[in-house]
């Protein structure tokens, strides 16, 4: 029965000295030095107020992309004890002893070190030679932007290792496909591949861009699995839901996990809750809630209210009344009503309150049991201090002469009867029977003579750098607006502060209404529902795109006429520069070109049947090109279509797979085209040289990769090899 302890046990391991060798310069490239220079690094002054906010458990939103980009940096900066007590205000701001620099830095230099052997892992198993796989991952490693880089507080390198990481193990699975499906290990790199695509997009949305090819190599490698009779429909059925659940549904249930999590975390009010809505607002820690705390849910006859505009941009506002009214006649001539002023205010204030009247009956306050507002119900709305109704009729609006001019009307006893009946149309209504709640419900006030909505909008005008002239206090304006213009969010609002009124004497009521609210909804936000209104947020939120000095198109990036300058000491003269390795980026543009060229010569000969290659050859001419141009393609081109300002480092994906491609070209160069000895010894002659021409450029600019030594002002002048260069040159 102890048999077995006769022998030993024996454990036999096998080590990859090539993977091992590429790690540990991958991460003496990127980690020396890692603190260094102890100060604010171009866009670390950017994401560095992320992190701070997340030390400080504050809500914010960043309309670059999702959170998981945001928390792996946080989490650099947890695990080096910092309290978030930085003010990143300024490029070259030094760091305080509280700031742990290198291990902020931490993460994304990993990230950069890793992707070294993730790409020799990628082309051997795109089945070409150790001997090219070993020159992509040198490449990488020499690669001074990609350096650059990784050694900040920036996103690229966490992006580009979870491509990177995505395509390898898409890779080991397909490759598993042919002998081992439904193992472990082929389980466990599809899984992977979902994980790894969810994480890319998680840190940028650029990652979508590798997950749709991906998703599309997965199903084009299916459709071809269709057609080997060798496999029963119940085996086809079975990889299909293998692929759906690993590469779609997976993704999808991660992505929102990165929600959850940064939600999870962010539970306190700050500066960005603004833009969100009433509801979202109250469901954190402090500000609207502490002001909403113990609100009434329902909106009743007789309660009093502020009234937000659901919109929310450029900035939140209240519905707005004050006792000056509108000129008799505006600078360009046309006339008014006269009326009291309302306007679209984005300050909380007094004026903002508006207590919810029922036409039928003359008191002001709650009665007991309150009646509530439903769906379709006709109300009079009554400005809190002046008592005077919301108002509209066939006036031109001040600023919109095409709309209705809405106030509080005032009898003057001439021909311009009140006309303030009001239909609350509830918009997010679950039935026609709902009542109006507050905070949850987005209503819609239909005015019941004209059937105009009222609407702020001032948005409009703002957005323009106009609003109301200095007899409206430079407010925004609010109109009524004919429905078949059009729905448009700003037509929506929602209240915001409620209490239940109990003074009907108008002098007791203004005491109210100056008085703090002191009940509160107890209902928060479903999980989903502050996803949902986050995301969009995130998709629609459009900061105003500057031009920058380091900015750049997509054309520059392919030959390089650009660079960024990250950092410069005050009195050394040493500098960062986002620069690539000159000779890289050439001979990957080559590299693509020679690619391209090729691939038509031999699609048209073998058209005509002539075939120039091995098939197994030509397989892996297609694979490895469609994965690397594949890649380029899908990372570069959509960047023509975006309006947004653009900087060099947002080429590095593509880049990354276009280097993958140069020792894909050499190795086929080398033994398809050179065919007798004499060429494939010079050829590996030309290559060796070009390999030490690369590692040359490599040291040539790593004074300026790694900001040390501090170059004099003749060496930076040596180093601008283009004119559109932007290297800096103190004056001595």
């Amino acid at each position: 029965m102890l048999g077995f302890l006769k022998k030993p046990v024996v454990v036999t391991v096998e080590i990859n000295m090539n993977l091992v060798a590429l790690t540990v310069m991958g991460l003496i490239s990127r980690l020396w030095d890692l603190s260094y220079p102890r100060a604010v690094v171009f866009d670390e002054v950017y994401y560095g107020q992320f992190v701070s906010l997340y030390m400080k458990r504050i809500f914010f939103v960043d309309d670059s992309g999702p959170p998981l980009g945001h928390m792996l940096l946080a989490l650099g900066g947890y695990l080096g004890g910092f309290d978030g007590n930085f003010l990143w205000n300024r490029i070259g701001a030094e760091y305080g002893m509280n700031v742990p620099v290198w291990s902020l830095r931490l993460l994304p230099a990993l990230a950069g070190a890793l992707c070294v052997p993730l790409a020799y892992q990628i082309l051997v198993e795109l089945q070409f030679s150790h001997c090219a796989a070993l020159g992509a991952a040198l490449l990488i490693l020499l690669e001074n932007s990609l350096i650059t880089q990784s050694r900040f507080m920036l996103l690229e390198s966490i992006l580009i290792f979870f491509i990177l990481l995505a395509v390898l193990s898409y890779l080991k699975f397909y490759n598993l496909q042919r002998h081992s499906s439904f193992s472990g290990s082929w389980w466990f790199w599809l899984l992977l591949t979902g994980v790894a695509c969810s994480c890319a997009v998680g840190v940028k949305y650029m990652g979508l861009f590798t997950y749709m090819l991906l998703l599309a190599t997965a199903g084009l490698h299916f459709w071809h699995m269709i057609g080997d009779q060798n496999l029963s429909n119940v085996s086809l059925m079975c990889h299909f839901l293998a692929r759906g659940l690993a590469l779609i549904i997976i993704p999808v249930a991660m992505y929102l996990s990165f929600f959850y999590v940064h939600l999870t975390l962010l539970y306190r009010s700050g500066p960005h809750d603004q833009i969100m809505t009433s509801a979202f607002q109250a469901s954190l820690e402090g500000g609207l809630a502490r002001i909403t705390q113990g609100q009434p849910l329902e909106v009743a006859y007789g309660s009093q209210i502020t009234l937000r505009n659901v919109l929310g941009k450029p900035m939140q506002c209240w519905l707005h009344s004050h006792a000056n009214t509108y000129p008799i006649r505006y600078e360009n001539g046309r006339g008014s009503s006269h009326q009291q002023q309302v306007t679209c205010y984005p300050f909380k204030d007094v004026n903002n309150w508006w207590i919810v009247k029922d036409p039928g009956m003359q008191q002001l306050v709650v009665s007991n049991p309150p009646r509530p507002v439903r769906h379709g119900h006709i109300v009079q709305l009554v400005h809190g201090i002046t008592t005077r109704y919301l108002n509209t009729h066939d006036v031109a609006a001040p600023l919109s002469p095409h709309s209705q001019e809405v106030s509080c009307y005032i009898d003057y006893n001439i021909s311009m009867p009140a006309q303030n009946l009001w239909r609350v149309e509830i918009v997010n209504r679950e039935s026609d029977t709902d009542v109006w709640k507050t905070i949850l419900s987005e209503v819609r006030f239909v005015h019941v003579n004209t059937s105009a909505v009222l609407k702020a909008s001032g948005f409009l005008f703002t957005c323009l750098g106009a609003s109301l002239p200095e007899w409206g206090y430079r407010q925004l304006e609010v109109v009524g607006e004919k429905l078949s213009k059009g729905y448009h969010q700003s037509m929506v609002w929602n209240v915001e502060e409620h209490r239940y009124g109990k003074s009907q004497e108008q002098k007791e009521r203004e005491v109210e209404l100056h008085s703090p609210t002191q009940m509160d909804i107890s209902k928060n936000l479903s999980f989903m529902a502050k996803f949902a209104e986050l995301q969009w947020k995130i998709l629609t939120l459009k900061n105003e795109d500057t031009e920058h000095k380091y900015s750049s198109s997509a054309l520059d990036w392919i030959t390089m006429d650009t660079n960024i300058a990250y950092w410069l000491h005050p009195t050394s003269g040493a500098q960062i520069h986002l620069l690539g390795n000159v000779v890289t980026w050439a001979s990957a543009n080559v590299a693509a070109l020679i690619y391209t060229c090729l691939s038509l010569w031999y699609l048209i000969r073998r058209r005509r049947k002539i075939y120039d290659v091995p098939e197994d050859a030509w397989q892996l001419w297609v694979s490895g090109g469609g994965i690397c141009v594949g890649g380029w393609a899908v990372n570069y081109l959509p960047f023509f279509l975006m309006e947004k300002t653009l900087f060099l480092y947002h080429y590095l994906p593509a880049l990354t797979f276009q280097i993958l491609l140069i020792p894909i070209v050499l190795q086929h160069l080398g033994d398809h085209l050179c065919r007798s000895l004499l060429l494939k010894s010079m050829f590996s002659a030309l290559t060796v040289a070009w390999f030490s021409s690369v590692y040359l450029v490599y040291r040539t600019f790593s004074p300026v990769t790694y900001g040390q030594p501090s170059l004099s002002a003749t060496e930076l002048k040596d180093l601008r090899w283009k004119d559109s260069w932007n290297i800096l040159i103190q004056k001595q």
